[in-house]
């Protein structure tokens, strides 16, 4: 229903930034909610954090609360992630997801319908 596309990965070392971005097409007209989710080698994916289709509403992981933020811009179909103070322990593929809103937001992985290729984040120490 809706395709994704994630980019802005890379290799940085602990303490740097990096900025993810997730770019849909498709039905774009409907109001998707948007997540980002993790997962390292050997790790289950994990939540990182949501918004709301509006962008009024977010939510975090604990892990990562006051170090990144999620925010879109709808007119260019776009979600962000803006990753500051970053640690070892981020390194992971971080995928993009999609789902319609309902007016509450989920952490779970099952809730969403439509996923991202995943990009590769790599922080050394």
């Amino acid at each position: 229903q809706v395709q994704l596309v994630e980019s802005g990965g890379g290799s940085v070392q602990a303490g740097g930034s990096l900025r993810l971005s997730c770019a849909a097409s498709g039905r774009t007209f409907s109001r998707y909610a948007m997540g980002w989710f993790r997962q390292a080698p050997g790790k289950e994916r994990e939540f990182v954090a949501t918004i709301s289709w509006s962008g009024g509403s977010t939510y975090y992981a604990d892990s990562v609360k006051g170090r990144f933020t999620i925010s879109r811009d709808n007119a260019k179909n776009t979600v962000y992630l803006q990753m500051n103070t970053l640690k070892p322990e981020d390194t992971a593929v971080y995928y993009c997801a999609a789902r319609v809103d309902y007016g509450l937001l989920s952490n779970r992985e099952y809730a969403y319908d439509d996923w991202g290729q995943g990009t590769q984040v790599t922080v050394s120490s």
